[in-house]
């Protein structure tokens, strides 16, 4: 899906998600991906496996937000697997507020957000592949 009017500037911006990846700056990504202050990098999350609280917190330690958009694949049935209590201590110990969603709203959410100069990341998971 293509997303519209995506800002420009030094902020990493979603132009469009769709099964097995994203487009983010110009940028065609595969897979999993974090978005950080002012770059993306690969996830190395499996689809399908609990999320890791200490890896994901050690992944934005240091940036500089306050909130961290949580994109869970397709539909409500992702979000439903709620995320694990530990997840979202960690994250909170290391200064980051959650919000769970599924990817797509993540992606608008994100680009909403950033857009506003608000400190915010993403840790995304992709769109099933067809």
């Amino acid at each position: 899906m293509e997303l519209t009017e995506a800002p420009r500037g030094d902020r990493p911006f979603i132009e469009s998600y769709g099964p097995g990846g994203f487009r983010i700056g110009g940028v065609r990504w595969t897979g999993p991906v974090l978005i950080l202050t002012d770059r993306v990098v690969a996830w190395e999350h499996g689809g399908g496996t609990p999320l890791d609280a200490a890896a994901l917190a050690a992944a934005f330690a240091g940036e500089s937000m306050e909130l961290l958009i949580l994109g869970l694949g397709a539909g409500p049935a992702a979000v439903s697997a709620a995320v694990p209590p530990a997840v979202r201590e960690a994250l909170r110990d290391a200064g980051l507020a959650l919000e769970a969603m599924d990817t797509g709203a993540a992606c608008r959410t994100y680009n909403l957000l950033a857009g506003e100069g608000r400190a915010v990341g993403a840790a995304l998971i992709a769109l099933p592949a067809q």
